[in-house]
């Protein structure tokens, strides 16, 4: 059957689930907390303005998705910005593309990675686009063509972009994906010369996206935006008092100002 999206609710839906984050070396580390994340159809963003009257659409409510905070950053077509880099990339034309990311809660949001998943024209996920951010408020994109007939999506990038200040430049990714349907699992291991060092993982379930479960879920989560950038800098001094050092390279770019 190959990695298929569940098309049940078009215009989106909500996941709901925990974030899981471990480090086992030079000091053990681990970490989890609950999130929720909107998965929306890039090609029809306009429907969940219409239809919907807590989120909308680069604009401010209770909930918003700006295009503006994604890709090429400059409130472009997303749709377009993704379909050129896998074109680009040899994946051939997108039938549908679905993006995986915090929306705005109040004006608000902070996305360590989006996620972008192309389908071709029979419904199976051919390229994957990973949009990582830090709290410098750089990004960078890594991305890999996904086999159609695969049952799961496992593929391996090379790190190139600082995203913590306790890790170096050194080592590799290795992602393992099983697409949005009923649940959506988003694993992500960060390894050096040495083996694994940190993984993390988004496990959640589909729930629907509608006015009242937005407002629940707010209810629940209110400043879950803000959390995710205080708990960055939580986690790192845990991760200082613990007697993790940050890597020399950071410390260098921190006292020339910048972050690569």
């Amino acid at each position: 059957m190959g990695s298929r999206i569940s098309q049940d609710g078009a215009a989106g839906a909500i996941y709901v689930g925990e974030v899981v984050h471990k480090r086992v070396r030079p000091r053990q580390h681990k970490l989890r907390y609950r999130v929720f994340s909107l998965l929306v159809d890039l090609d029809h963003l306009d429907a969940l303005d219409e239809n919907l009257r807590v989120l909308s659409l680069n604009r401010f409510n209770l909930v918003s998705l700006v295009t503006r905070d994604f890709g090429p950053r400059d409130g472009s077509s997303l749709a377009e910005f993704v379909r050129a880099r896998a074109q680009a990339a040899g994946a051939g034309h997108l039938a549908r593309i679905h993006m995986l990311a915090y929306p705005r809660l109040l004006g608000f949001a902070f996305n360590p990675i989006t996620v972008y998943y192309g389908e071709n024209a029979d419904g199976a996920v051919r390229f994957m686009l990973y949009e990582v951010r830090n709290t410098f408020g750089e990004h960078h994109f890594y991305e890999a063509l996904v086999d159609a007939d695969a049952s799961e999506i496992s593929h391996e990038n090379a790190k190139a972009f600082y995203v913590s200040p306790f890790n170096s430049m050194a080592g590799t990714y290795r992602f393992a994906v099983r697409p949005p349907a009923e649940r959506l699992f988003l694993g992500i291991t960060l390894s050096d010369d040495e083996g694994g060092l940190v993984t993390t993982y988004f496990d959640a379930e589909r729930q629907p996206l509608t006015d009242s479960k937005l407002l629940k879920l707010l209810l629940a989560y209110p400043l879950m935006t803000i959390k995710v950038v205080v708990g960055i800098h939580w986690e790192a001094l845990l991760l200082w008092l613990k007697g993790v050092p940050p890597t020399l390279g950071l410390r260098r770019q921190l006292k020339n100002g910048r972050q690569v």
